[in-house]
């Protein structure tokens, strides 16, 4: 049954790197991020251009509408996650961040935003990048995990999600705010909420145990368990596989939960199985673009407009 959920965009935007590596700048708080796994720079390049390419026809091949845009700059080692500057909303809305590393702040395109007023309907555009100087971030799809349906924001409290600037979006856009601190197993702040949990439709895969304050983390569980979304309990060693950075997609054969292979196999049987009550797996390979401390999710940025 080909279901339909606002929680499920049947388009993305996606960049294809030219010079990809991993950014040193987002490596003080990223504790995702890896070397390059042996490879020099010019195979590191090459790998990731291949791989997002790969990821581009095999959405496609689902009959998910795939834009993808070309960027050749050496300046902008991050671009392959396009979800962290801008995200949309239905009605017509399109949302601008600030960015916390600088050099991330050169990833923000005009042609991106004039092809969506081209093909899609847009209402407004609202940019919140005039925060920076003001030292309020908000890295878009990465800080905030939304609930379509609930309409609630979820986001981890960090360098890369100030919540002066989240009340704003939220107000903006309503939604409820619904901030929490989360740490690794080294007690290292997690960068991005993204990287924690995945929501989709019938499910959300979160590891609660990365949530320190036990008072938030019941808040959160009975939020999810009061949406009728049943809970899938990832650990920390799953997390640290990209388990969590999934997303729920519109497909031509139904709903679809795109993730990485890496993530995929840190599944176990069981996890699967609910997982596949309600949606198709769609496991991609990006072992190269991981090494930047990202993963499926950081890669698309999904479209909530109508078309044109």
């Amino acid at each position: 049954m080909n279901r339909r959920s606002a929680q499920a965009p049947a388009a993305v935007i996606m960049i294809r790197p030219h010079h990809f590596l991993p950014n040193q700048e987002t490596a003080k708080d990223n504790a995702f991020q890896k070397n390059g796994g042996g490879l020099n720079l010019s195979e590191m390049a090459k790998s990731a251009f291949t791989e997002t390419t790969n990821v581009a026809n095999k959405l496609t091949s689902f009959g998910i509408k795939t834009h993808i845009f070309e960027d050749e700059s050496t300046k902008s080692p991050d671009s392959v996650f396009p979800n962290n500057w801008f995200s949309t909303h239905p009605g017509g809305h399109i949302a601008i961040y600030p960015m916390y590393p600088e050099n991330r702040r050169l990833e923000r395109r005009h042609d991106v935003i004039e092809m969506l007023k081209r093909n899609y309907r847009v209402q407004d555009v609202i940019d919140y990048s005039g925060l920076e100087p003001d030292g309020l971030f908000l890295e878009g799809t990465g800080a905030m995990v939304l609930d379509h349906i609930d309409r609630v924001a979820y986001a981890v409290r960090s360098n890369r999600t100030n919540p002066v600037a989240l009340e704003r979006f939220c107000t903006h856009f309503n939604y409820e705010p619904m901030v929490f601190d989360a740490v690794d197993d080294n007690r290292n702040p997690v960068y991005h909420t993204n990287v924690l949990m995945c929501i989709a439709t019938d499910f959300v895969m979160i590891c609660l145990d990365m949530i320190p304050d036990s008072t938030r983390r019941l808040e959160i569980e009975e939020r999810f368990t009061r949406s009728g979304r049943q809970i899938i309990a990832l650990s920390i060693k799953q997390i640290k596989n990209f388990a969590g950075n999934a997303l729920e997609l519109q497909s031509n054969k139904g709903l679809v939960l795109a993730l990485s292979n890496v993530a995929l196999k840190a599944l176990d049987p069981k996890q699967k199985a609910i997982i596949e009550q309600s949606t198709i797996i769609l496991p991609l390979d990006i072992p190269t673009i991981e090494l930047a401390g990202g993963s499926v999710r950081c890669m698309l940025a999904g479209v909530h407009l109508s078309p044109r």
